[in-house]
């Protein structure tokens, strides 16, 4: 296990490294801009002295070396657009615990129904009628198939019209405000978990052992819990992790459309203002989020199955 968790942290640096280092490269080759709040009252020469305080005139490895090296003190620099002067670091900080209360509701909601939504499909396959899966179905097809901006302005309207639920969450101290938005960010892992718990708990179902186990006159619901559910959901562990993470940072449209203070706004508009640094911070902290979400995906899957082991012999990947 440590073995293989060393060689996995030293590729995930490695891959983290290229896509930063990308990043960095292409935000130098962006217009100078979006180092100056007041560019077009600037004469050449303050723009060039600018630059030469930035740092920006020196060769680019040079100052990619001196990124690393602050970023490993936990400096990525300040803001020069978004908010003047002000440590890069800091304002993430104010953003993040919105977003990540935003997604871990949304995430145990997701979980709450989607995953018995996927038993219950599985468990109605077996039926003659089969009315759960189909409904189930129908469900997850319309989540896949209707652009995610369409429905979440239904549920908006609908949420705000028939229910009286805030429209907005900025301004509104009520905790009744955040339940559309979580409702509205939660649809597409519901879809996701109960379509593939569902068709894994299916192909669980012909297998040998459980042409055995009913041979043998165990109930079909002591079957379906103890062992389709258990095996069937220790595949679906493994990308837990990265679905809650990706939710937490990556609820851009849910945060822009219900005015909610957190990274998926912030997103949007550093990259409207041009504020590079800004940008180059939160593409680090979205790459970084990421590799871990994969490498806690593989532990908690372990855990999840002890007879899996992610070792090379037992077919790691």
């Amino acid at each position: 296990m440590l073995k293989y968790l060393a060689k996995r942290i030293g590729r995930s640096l490695i891959t983290l490294f290229f896509i930063i280092s990308l990043v960095f490269c292409l935000m130098r080759q962006m217009p100078v801009e979006g180092y100056f709040t007041n560019y077009d009252k600037l004469t050449a020469a303050q723009v060039q002295a600018g630059i030469a305080q930035l740092g920006l005139d020196k060769p680019l490895p040079v100052q990619l070396t001196r990124f690393y090296r602050d970023a490993l003190r936990g400096d990525l620099g300040v803001s020069h657009i978004y908010r003047t002067n002000v440590p890069v670091t800091t304002i993430l900080a104010e953003k993040i615990p919105v977003s990540l209360k935003l997604g871990i509701a949304a995430m145990l909601l997701a979980m709450a129904v989607g995953i018995p939504m996927g038993i219950l499909m599985a468990r109605s396959n077996r039926t003659r009628h089969k009315l759960g899966d189909k409904l189930g179905t129908g469900f997850i097809v319309f989540i896949q198939a209707v652009p995610a901006a369409v429905y979440y302005l239904f549920l908006q309207l609908l949420g705000s019209d028939l229910f009286h639920l805030p429209m907005l969450v900025t301004g509104s101290a009520t905790w009744m405000a955040w339940i559309l938005p979580v409702v509205s960010l939660s649809l597409p892992n519901i879809a996701y978990y109960g379509m593939w718990l569902r068709r894994y708990m299916v192909d669980e179902t012909t297998k040998d052992y459980v042409r055995l186990a009913t041979a043998k006159g165990v109930k079909s619901s002591t079957i379906m819990r103890r062992h389709i559910f258990r095996n069937a959901f220790v595949p679906m562990v493994q990308y837990i992790p990265t679905s809650f993470l990706n939710t937490v940072v990556g609820s851009i449209y849910i945060e822009s459309l219900y005015s909610i203070p957190g990274m998926g706004g912030l997103l949007v508009d550093v990259i409207k203002r041009q504020d590079n640094t800004m940008v180059q911070g939160i593409v680090l902290l979205y790459a970084t989020v990421g590799i871990i979400g994969l490498i806690l995906g593989d532990l908690l899957m372990t855990v999840a199955d002890p007879r899996i082991k992610l070792s090379k012999k037992e077919g790691a990947r």
